[in-house]
């Protein structure tokens, strides 16, 4: 498995005509956009970003889904990851929305917390999904419930429901990733090894072990030196030796050990990876979903199809914005971001310390999800 799936990295290589477009100043499409469909959670997560990004909220009914997918789809959009500030489990249009894009010819995948997941339904949704995630910060009940803000209970069933989509999942011979997504903040490193050996006796695919974003006034307290104390960083790589051919335990070392900081000012990420809020707002990327970067906000598709949207002047000013001399990564927005990889790789091709050409090596998993 770790030769295949790409968790701490990204893979714009695989994906150099849109970059060439880009480059000649051509407006391109997302490949990839992250979006939920409602902002509602059932769970109290302590890390949760979700929380500093309060906006407007919109109705987002079926017929604004199905549209904002047909727009995805007719403009190529390669995959849509519902994953963001609302647990998607919450919203009634889920499994019509996957089914969906996928008959759109869209790759999709899930993030969830899984404890509202109907296990009835994994059965028709996972051939639909390119992976399905499971959002699991502890690897103990008493951890779980006090980590995730969830219910006496809700540990259990969310393992059960793991256990039941590896079932399917080899039972029908399927090609889609189960995987689980650890948020670590340094007093949660208790959990790590818990969770690392529970990902393996529940057949999940991997493990990946995250940083905590935290906003650019440390909203959450992230202490971002912390994550590279030797205790730490011998747990984790304590936690990665629970790999085999069949399961894969990874640290994102290259976010958790930066310190927070960026190599880049501009954000040229979001022309190719886009976030839209579970209240249908349009921004760069949730960062920017909060009513204090209205001048980011662009649209929302419960108003205007994403089509529109997309082909607005002000869609491409904000991009041009946020790549010009006027932005800087490291002072006017959060810490990491989910395009930060993105980033890295196209300030260096703009800068001439990396050099544009096709990938090396096999072509991995996820392709599409950047």
């Amino acid at each position: 498995m770790g030769d295949k799936i790409i968790l701490d990295g990204h893979k714009m290589a695989w994906h150099g005509e849109r970059v060439e477009a880009w480059l000649r100043g051509e407006r391109v499409a997302p490949i990839e956009i992250e979006c939920s469909l409602t902002r509602k959670c059932n769970y109290n997560c302590v890390y949760c970003y979700g929380k500093l990004q309060e906006n407007e909220e919109k109705k987002l009914d079926e017929e604004v889904i199905f549209n904002f997918l047909d727009d995805a789809a007719e403009i190529g959009v390669k995959s849509i990851a519902l994953i963001g500030d609302g647990e998607n489990t919450c919203s009634p249009h889920l499994y019509k929305a996957i089914a969906r894009g996928k008959n759109n010819g869209i790759d999709m995948a899930l993030a969830t917390n899984g404890s509202l997941l109907k296990r009835d339904k994994l059965e028709e949704i996972l051939p639909s999904l390119t992976y399905l995630r499971f959002s699991i910060s502890a690897g103990e009940p008493a951890r779980y419930k006090e980590i995730m803000g969830s219910k006496d209970g809700d540990f259990q069933k969310v393992c059960e429901t793991i256990s039941e989509a590896v079932r399917i999942k080899k039972e029908r011979g399927l090609e889609t990733t189960i995987g689980l997504q650890m948020v670590l903040m340094p007093r949660f490193a208790d959990q790590v090894m818990p969770l690392a050996k529970l990902g393996k006796e529940l057949g999940a695919d991997y493990l990946v072990i995250k940083h905590c974003s935290d906003d650019e006034l440390g909203s959450l307290g992230v202490d971002y030196t912390e994550y590279q104390r030797k205790h730490l960083t011998d747990i984790l790589h304590e936690a990665e030796k629970e790999s085999n051919e069949n399961y894969l335990v990874r640290a994102k070392w290259t976010k958790l050990l930066s310190g927070g900081s960026r190599c880049y000012t501009k954000c040229y990420g979001p022309v190719f990876s886009l976030q839209i809020s579970g209240s249908g707002l349009v921004a760069p990327c949730g960062f920017f979903f909060n009513e204090q970067y209205k001048k980011y906000h662009i649209g929302n598709i419960a108003e205007t199809r994403f089509k529109e949207i997309w082909q607005s002047e002000k869609y491409w000013d904000v991009m041009k914005e946020l790549s010009s001399e006027t932005f800087d990564a490291n002072t006017m927005c959060g810490k990491l971001c989910f395009q930060h990889k993105v980033n890295e790789y196209l300030d260096g091709i703009k800068k001439g310390t990396i050099k544009f050409g096709p990938p090396s090596g096999n072509k991995p998993l996820h392709v599409n999800f950047i």
